[in-house]
């Protein structure tokens, strides 16, 4: 990790320095490695009698930053990275649970599925049995989708036809006459 150290009425000795890269090696470890090397700006200012530390790290294109104040440069600096840590530890735990959230809803929705396999390798998916349906009017089809269903098939009551009615995003309804 690339780190800028900026110092407003302070200066960082090199003690200072090596700690915050080992701290921040360990936050680089909880990060992303795909995304590539990262940047750190580290701003460390004097305000009266306390001191002030500002960390940002860019972490998907979004700036990341930890804020800690404390009587000494270094209590202020430790409590920044704690901050900045907690906040990539939200992040990972928020990035795994809506992949985890995800494959359960996919699970849920394949668990009821038929699958048919063709000779070239593709799936079929039969969804809804709708052959045993009686025949239904274009109102009793839309009165049917109600408000969780995006599409229906249903057999015309009045030409004995297949239709799907489709739900489009503006709210109206599409329909295919087979």
């Amino acid at each position: 990790m690339k780190v800028t150290y900026t110092g407003r009425e302070e200066t960082f000795t090199p003690a200072q320095t090596k700690k915050i890269e080992a701290k921040l090696a360990k936050l680089a470890k909880l990060l992303d490695r795909r995304s590539g090397e990262r940047e750190a700006h580290v701003v460390l200012a004097n305000q009266r009698h306390l001191r002030r530390a500002e960390i940002t790290v860019n972490v998907y294109e979004r700036p990341m930053v930890g804020i800690g104040t404390g009587a000494d440069q270094f209590t202020a600096l430790i409590q920044a990275i704690e901050r900045l840590e907690k906040q990539v530890l939200k992040l990972r735990a928020k990035k795994r649970d809506t992949k985890r959230e995800s494959k359960a809803v996919w699970e849920e929705v394949t668990s009821g599925e038929e699958v048919f396999e063709e000779a070239q390798g593709r799936r079929i998916y039969r969804v809804d049995d709708h052959t045993e349906r009686k025949p239904m009017t274009l109102e009793e089809a839309v009165l049917e989708m109600g408000e969780d269903r995006d599409y229906l098939v249903y057999r015309d009551a009045e030409t004995d036809r297949l239709s799907v009615l489709v739900r489009r995003r503006d709210g109206h309804f599409d329909l295919v006459e087979a």
